[in-house]
């Protein structure tokens, strides 16, 4: 995105935030590319090619930020941050559903179909890398962050820099070294019968 645009988007937030209801309407179609391109990168490895999928997951996040009330926006990198933990909480939470579903018990329902929404063989088990990013969390919220802006939200290492007000450096290292954290808590876990 432009600087220009970053500017507008981050405007637009701030308008949206002081209770300017057209801000939203402006706002909307600045975004969707961004975040239709966010969703589908993460979308890719779970399922190539559906962009129903990818589709479905920028509506939920969209349904969920209409009800975001206070939040007081900083700039389009910080949007982009809760639109990736967003992401995060819609996918883990159909994950588990699904998981709950499998094994006979009675998962919650969805806001929507899960059927065109999450494929039935996940490369990864999602839920395991939220129960190891909150485990990660617990000692160092900055490098689950960093997964999450990278992982579910697509955000570059500068986005990711702005929204968590460190070096670009900083984000790096604290990537490589949560990457090669999870690894080992998830096999760990699946080592263990977790």
């Amino acid at each position: 995105m432009s600087s220009a645009s970053s500017r507008e988007v981050t405007n637009l937030l701030q308008a949206w935030h002081a209770g300017e209801s057209t801000a939203l309407d402006r706002l909307v179609p600045l975004v969707y590319e961004e975040l239709h391109r966010a969703a589908q990168r993460y979308m890719r490895r779970e399922n190539s090619g559906n962009t129903l999928q990818t589709t479905a997951l920028i509506n939920e996040v969209y349904l969920r930020l209409v009800d975001l009330s206070g939040v007081s926006w900083q700039s389009h990198a910080h949007f982009f941050a809760v639109c990736a933990m967003l992401m995060r909480r819609i996918l883990v939470d159909l994950a588990r559903s699904r998981r709950a579903q499998k094994r006979g018990g009675g998962g919650t329902e969805a806001a929507f179909d899960e059927t065109v929404f999450v494929p039935d063989a996940p490369s990864f088990d999602l839920v395991a890398l939220d129960e190891a990013m909150n485990r990660l969390a617990e000692f160092d919220q900055s490098k689950s962050r960093v997964v999450e802006m990278k992982f579910f939200g697509g955000l570059s290492v500068e986005e990711s820099a702005e929204v968590l007000q460190v070096s670009a450096e900083t984000v790096k290292r604290d990537w490589r070294l949560a990457k090669v954290w999870l690894l080992r808590e998830i096999t760990s876990g699946r080592r263990d019968g977790a």
